[in-house]
């Protein structure tokens, strides 16, 4: 079994100008765009907030820096997965780096659906302005009074009345749902009764974000940050009317569309997540070398410099991990892939939790404060071991097919 993790030439050039304006173009603006978040409306962008962030936008789009994560596309740059980990992990390094190349959650994964499983309409209503960046969107899956994990348990209503559907109920943790931009939510919902296969309970429907009797009740907060204007809504759904048409391949698929839509979402996340973990060893050795107590550098005190060893060893390790995930996921084969992304969304998390903890740890007061970003990557960092399935699920996952190769027993 060959298996490779290189860039193929053209696209090692293609990486280094995306590094080079990660770098030179959009870190030097993150200070001031987000202390503009706290200026008037926090759900609402500032005339400079919207100026940082569209300009950058626009320069990346005019020197066709756009769309990576369409692999294997004829819309986007070919790329491999194993040629997306690299990029989506520089975008990693900066909180604004995955929007301004149009790679963010959860559009890509909602652009995939509609990709593949939209009706032309949804593709022109939706999927265009997706893919140009002039739109935001919404998955809407978890649900507060069920353990949404076992995605079974989903049970907002979808009742078939006439030429449309009617949904009732509630979702929660709907990443992106708060930005002004978002028009459009997918949804999860049940369909069916308890009478039919478990797996086939479940469908997915697109709902214009504007649609009567959707209601935002409120902003879920990560400790104690309500993460605007993107936010992690809330929502409640009453008697709210779809047209049936919209409905994704009819009822009883939501399942198999959530498995194609999930599997790259895990992996991006875990990809950038590396790049997190590359900028907090970063800043802490800057720090290590740049501050004295007790007559010496930092790195020169305590067990700092096996800290920072083993923060360097343990993100090579997680690249290594998630490049092999990519590679399966290149083969075609989702089910053979599946194993590989649980390993890798337990440990990529994992491995940017600690070497981000070790950076506040250097930086020490400082560190928790809102003098550096490694306190906000930190919560980020944290809600990715819950976010698309947590960290006891993958586990499951991977214990399942390690048992399953030795034993016919069904486990």
């Amino acid at each position: 079994m060959n298996m490779s993790f290189v860039l193929r030439e053209e696209n090692r050039a293609l990486l280094e100008r995306v590094r080079d304006m990660i770098r030179n173009e959009i870190m030097p603006l993150e200070e001031e765009y987000q202390a503009e978040i706290n200026k008037g409306d926090r759900w609402q962008y500032t005339e400079r907030q919207a100026e940082i962030l569209e300009g950058l936008k626009a320069k990346a789009k005019a020197a066709g820096l756009w769309n990576f994560w369409l692999t294997d596309s004829d819309k986007g740059f070919g790329l491999t997965t194993v040629e997306y980990a690299y990029f989506a992990e520089e975008m990693g390094k900066t909180p604004l780096g995955a929007e301004v190349f149009n790679c963010s959650a959860p559009d890509t994964g909602n652009m995939e659906v509609f990709e593949r499983y939209g009706t032309d309409k949804m593709k022109e209503q939706w999927l265009k302005p997706l893919l140009e960046g002039e739109i935001r969107s919404a998955y809407l899956m978890t649900e507060p009074d069920v353990a949404s994990s076992d995605a079974t348990n989903i049970s907002m209503s979808c009742v078939r009345d006439g030429d449309d559907y009617v949904l009732n109920g509630e979702k929660w943790w709907s990443s992106g749902a708060g930005d002004p931009r978002c028009k459009v939510y997918i949804v999860m919902v049940k369909t069916g009764g308890d009478d039919l296969p478990k797996h086939k309970r479940q469908s997915m429907i697109v709902v214009p974000a504007d649609t009567p009797g959707i209601e935002i009740l409120r902003p879920m907060e990560v400790y104690g940050h309500d993460d605007a204007p993107h936010g992690h809504m809330h929502i409640r759904f009453t008697d709210v009317r779809v047209p049936a048409e919209n409905i994704l391949l009819g009822e009883g698929r939501g399942f198999e569309i959530a498995q194609g839509r999930l599997g790259p979402g895990r992996i991006h996340h875990c990809m950038r997540a590396i790049g997190q973990a590359e900028m907090a060893l970063e800043q802490m050795c800057k720090r290590a070398l740049q501050r004295e107590a007790f007559g010496k550098k930092l790195a020169q005190l305590g067990a700092n410099f096996d800290i920072i060893a083993e923060c360097r060893m343990e993100i090579e390790m997680a690249r290594l991990l998630c490049l092999k995930a990519a590679w399966y996921m290149d083969q075609g084969d989702a089910r053979a892939a599946a194993p590989w992304i649980s390993q890798i969304k337990v440990v990529a998390p994992r491995v940017a939790l600690k070497v981000i903890d070790e950076a506040v740890q250097m930086f020490g007061g400082q560190g928790v404060s809102q003098d550096t970003p490694l306190a906000t990557a930190w919560t980020h960092v944290r809600t990715l071991r819950l976010a698309d399935g947590p960290d006891a699920v993958h586990r499951r996952q991977v214990a399942r097919a390690e048992l399953k190769k030795h034993t016919q027993e069904k486990i």
